[in-house]
């Protein structure tokens, strides 16, 4: 028998999984090009010409890739600005991230505080254990296939493609695909800021649509201290008659510290601190 008790928790675990899960995917609605293995990115990358107006981006996004491998974890505030239909969403979290084994903790700042998930890869039949706040948290810890349709719904990737890394690859790869242009632009802000925090920016800016990307503008940000990329934020093309190009990606690590010494515990549903 349905009562209005399991109706309001099965319609609260749908809204939770339609709306705050599938946030937890690095990109929205717009179409990415598929991600390559680090080692085929440096090879097609090494194939620019010096000469190429993308040849300085690439590069040092691909140093900043190879400069990441002795990060082996790192927590951070994970400030996400989406374009979700005609809305800007945004959100704000706390993350801890490892790299080996790939394990992702998060928990809601703003909005739906509260709100955390676990992601570990090799364990939990590789699902990931999520859970809501208030009223909605009786259904208790959901298992839920990072990939299957109802975290995916809305999102072009799961769980497993957040943090810095799987950022700087995307953005390589779109800049791949806008050499393809004639018409690219590409410009270097050696003294950008970010509030308080001093950094470097690299943009790039397309005058047509090339190889079927959503992106206009992208802009990739580097911390000026340890030149570590922090920020990604990309631009669709301007509507006719529009005043500005709409943002449709803004992705910023914030507060970042790195190999903190994150441990099996961290990532774990048991661990006292969390509120599972």
């Amino acid at each position: 028998m349905r009562t209005e008790s399991n109706i309001g928790l099965a319609a609260s675990r749908r809204r939770f999984l339609k709306t705050a899960f599938g946030t937890l995917a690095l990109t929205g609605l717009l179409r990415r090009p598929a991600f390559a293995e680090p080692q085929q990115l440096a090879a097609r990358i090494a194939e620019t010409p010096e000469s190429h107006v993308l040849a300085a981006p690439l590069r040092r996004a691909a140093k900043a890739l190879s400069d990441f491998e002795s990060v082996q974890d790192y927590q951070a505030t994970f400030v996400r600005q989406e374009l979700v239909g005609k809305s800007l969403i945004k959100s704000r979290m706390a993350l801890k991230l490892r790299h080996d084994p790939f394990s992702v903790y998060v928990k809601y700042l703003e909005p739906n505080a509260g709100r955390e998930a676990i992601y570990v890869e090799g364990q939990h039949d590789n699902l990931v254990l999520a859970h809501e706040t208030g009223f909605a948290s009786l259904v208790g810890t959901l298992r839920l296939d990072p990939k299957g349709k109802l975290a995916m719904e809305g999102n072009r990737y799961p769980i497993t493609m957040i943090g810095i890394r799987k950022m700087v690859e995307s953005v390589i790869e779109q800049w791949l695909q806008f050499a393809a242009s004639e018409d690219v632009k590409v410009n270097f802000y050696p003294d950008a800021k970010i509030a308080d925090q001093s950094c470097q920016v690299y943009e790039t800016l397309l005058a047509a649509p090339v190889n079927n990307l959503a992106y206009q503008t992208i802009r990739l940000y580097f911390d000026a201290e340890s030149g570590l990329p922090i920020r990604s934020q990309s631009y669709g093309f301007a509507e006719k008659n529009a005043a500005k190009p709409p943002l449709l990606e803004d992705y910023h690590y914030q507060s970042l510290k790195m190999n903190v010494g994150l441990s099996n515990s961290d990532f774990d549903t048991a661990n006292f601190e969390y509120n599972y």
